[in-house]
C-alpha cells in the first residue's frame, strides 16, 4: 500500500532531511534511540512505510515513498510541500524524524481531534509544535506559501488556527545535540 491510498483516510509526511548540524552533521533519521532508529520509531507511530511519504535523502528502509524538497535543506515547509505533492487522502500526519516520545497514541489524539482544519500538539510550556500535527491536507496546501523555502512554519500554519491538543510527559522532546539523546 502506497501512501496515497494509506488505510482509514490518512498518510504521512515524514519530515526527514535536516542537515543535523548541532549534531555535527549526524543523519537524525539513523540515529537510534532505545535500540531503533528514529526513523523506524516515526514510522511505526503513522501505522508503518506504507503510509508514508519520506522527505529527505533515500535511506535503505523498504516501503516507503521518498520525496526530496527542491532545494534540499529549502527548510521543512518546503519540504512538507513536496511530500504533499503525493498525498491524495483527506487527512494527512505531519512529523518531524527526530521526536522519539511521539507513538501511534500520540497519532491517534491527533487525527481524533482534527477539527476544520487541523490538529497540533503542544508541549508543556503551551508552544504549539507545528510539526507535529494532523492536518485536513488541502487546508494545508492551502496555506503554503508560493515559495516555501525558509519559510517559518508557525507564519505558515498558525492562522489555520489548529486545535491544540496537550503533549503527554516526553511526547514533544525533539533530539538537536547530543544531550538530547
Amino acid at each position: 500500500m502506497g501512501a496515497a491510498d494509506a488505510g482509514e483516510g490518512s498518510s504521512a509526511v515524514v519530515l526527514a532531511g535536516g542537515r543535523g548540524s548541532r549534531l555535527g552533521g549526524v543523519d537524525k533519521a539513523l540515529l537510534v534511540v532505545d535500540g531503533r532508529t528514529l526513523l523506524d520509531r516515526v514510522l511505526e507511530a503513522v501505522g508503518g512505510p506504507g503510509r508514508a511519504v519520506v522527505v529527505g535523502p533515500r535511506r535503505d528502509v523498504p516501503g516507503v515513498r521518498w520525496a526530496r524538497e527542491d532545494p534540499p535543506g529549502g527548510g521543512p515547509l518546503a519540504g512538507l510541500a513536496a511530500g504533499l505533492r503525493w498525498v491524495t487522502t483527506d487527512l494527512v500526519v505531519v512529523l518531524a524524524v527526530d521526536q522519539p516520545g511521539v507513538t501511534r497514541a500520540t497519532v491517534d489524539r491527533l487525527l481524533a481531534s482534527v477539527g476544520d482544519t487541523g490538529a497540533v500538539l503542544v508541549d508543556a510550556g503551551g508552544r504549539p509544535q507545528w510539526l507535529t500535527g494532523a492536518w485536513r491536507a488541502d487546508r494545508l496546501r492551502a496555506a503554503l506559501p508560493a515559495d516555501p523555502r525558509d519559510a517559518s512554519a508557525r507564519s505558515a500554519l498558525g492562522p489555520l488556527d489548529p486545535v491544540r491538543v496537550p503533549a503527554l510527559p516526553g511526547e514533544a522532546r525533539d533530539v538537536d545535540t547530543p544531550a538530547d539523546l
